[in-house]
């Protein structure tokens, strides 16, 4: 019986030791949940004016870490539109572009690996200025930076190939203790700024001559073109311009371009596939007209409306003609015609609809497409459709364009804090037509 009772009680000590650190792990969990995430955060940035293409800036970083633990090492992003490109690199960091994708033009980023610690209330910053400058076509850009602990993943919209730096390392030095003011002015883990220059793009428009006689089914290639030498980014999910086309009298449409949304019968405005133009690209808008009768030779016209265009300075090629010559009135009167049946464009004259223009990539233009568009996420800047396929333009950029009246100036920082999602359709069309 002595035996039983004393296993009884060896069973009983087993249990409460068991028992023991049980409490004590569960006590220990709530130190762990309460231990601090690191919390760093960056100085703001002043707007960026009075350059011109070619001229260099530099980009001042601040980061405090406003935790209580040192950070041992830290990530260090900083990006910049297409039209702003690296002075000089630094060998820790890695220089890509990300494609374009949800309405955002490509961007330009470096990621720099900053091997030391930092300590927590103290500001930090680099020995001088990220060095940047104004590229050729530089007009409505930004730039920003930011700061982690963890590595940043790569970016959804697909990135070209990492190049590393050929400089000297980027370091962060000490600057004091922080304030209380610094702790408020360093927020964000985060910032962009505007940077403007002093330049401009040139929006031309081309209209179409064209001949048949009552009966005929004519195509009208109306162009929009962005000459440069700057790209023109304007407010997010809007059209970068707005066309208006107005058709030639003794003519009706038979099928206009899917980016064309219909006033009256003889009026159309034309929007853009994105919200910026790269210079050598712009859109192409097919109208398909019928000729219903002979009145000899009749123009429609083609001007831009809409948003100011300020950068602009050339008004020479701001308005284009639609020139028909459909043969001398007869005496009695021209007849329509019943030869067409206005049936989406199916002759051989005008059944396809626009090829649109081209939007570029991130130095260099890439076909059937940010800006940074490019790449694999890049939107045909004309939508191609075939046979009767038109694409819709409910709720598009090229449907909204037209109701836009605000400048463009200083959009270019808003327009990477938001996504569009108007023209995922479209970007499936492009994708399966480029194979």
């Amino acid at each position: 019986m002595g035996n039983a009772v004393s296993g009884r009680r060896t069973l009983l000590s087993g249990t409460a030791a068991l028992a023991a650190v049980t409490l004590i792990a569960l006590g220990a969990a709530p130190a762990l949940a309460d231990e601090t995430e690191p919390d760093l955060g960056v100085g703001g940035l002043a707007p960026v004016t009075g350059i011109a293409p070619g001229d260099g800036f530099g980009l001042p970083v601040s980061v405090l870490n406003k935790g209580t633990d040192t950070v041992p090492k830290v990530y260090l992003t900083y990006s910049f539109s297409p039209g702003v490109e690296s002075a000089e690199t630094y060998s820790n960091c890695v220089y890509f572009r990300v494609n374009s994708y949800d309405e955002r033009p490509e961007r330009n980023r470096a990621v720099c690996t900053v091997d030391q610690p930092l300590k927590p209330g103290v500001l930090y910053g680099t020995e001088k200025p990220l060095g940047l400058k104004a590229g050729a076509s530089a007009l409505y850009d930004n730039a920003g930076y930011g700061v982690s602990v963890d590595e940043p993943a790569p970016d959804d919209g697909g990135e070209s190939d990492h190049v590393p730096g050929t400089g000297a390392p980027l370091k962060l030095v000490e600057r004091g203790e922080a304030t209380e003011t610094d702790r408020a002015a360093h927020a964000q883990p985060s910032v962009r700024t505007d940077v403007t220059a002093d330049s401009t793009a040139d929006f031309a428009l081309t209209g179409a001559e064209l001949k048949g006689k009552a009966g005929d089914k004519v195509t009208a290639q109306v162009k929009f073109a962005n000459k440069g030498p700057a790209w023109v980014q304007g407010e997010l999910d809007t059209s970068v311009t707005t066309v208006d086309v107005r058709i030639p009298a003794g003519t009706s449409v038979v099928k206009a371009n899917g980016f064309c949304s219909k006033v009256t019968a003889t009026h159309y405005t034309c929007g853009t596939s994105q919200s910026w133009v790269h210079p050598a690209d712009g859109e192409t808008y097919p109208f398909v007209l019928r000729i219903d009768k002979a009145v000899g030779r009749t123009t429609g016209k083609v001007s831009f409306s809409g948003q100011a265009r300020p950068f602009d300075r050339n008004a020479a090629n701001d308005t284009a003609e639609i020139v028909v010559e459909t043969g001398e009135a007869s005496s009695t009167g021209g007849t329509a015609s019943t030869g067409g049946s206005g049936n989406g464009g199916s002759d051989s004259d005008g059944g396809t609809a626009a090829t649109g223009g081209t939007t570029s990539g991130s130095s260099g233009s890439t076909t059937g497409g940010d800006p940074a568009t490019t790449g694999s996420a890049t939107t045909s800047a004309g939508g191609s459709t075939t046979g009767g396929t038109t694409p819709q333009t409910d709720g598009s950029l090229a449907a909204t364009g037209s109701d836009s009246t605000l400048p463009l100036a200083g959009l270019a920082g808003a327009s990477v804090l938001a996504g569009g999602g108007l023209f995922h359709a479209m970007r499936r069309r492009t994708a399966a037509r480029n194979g």
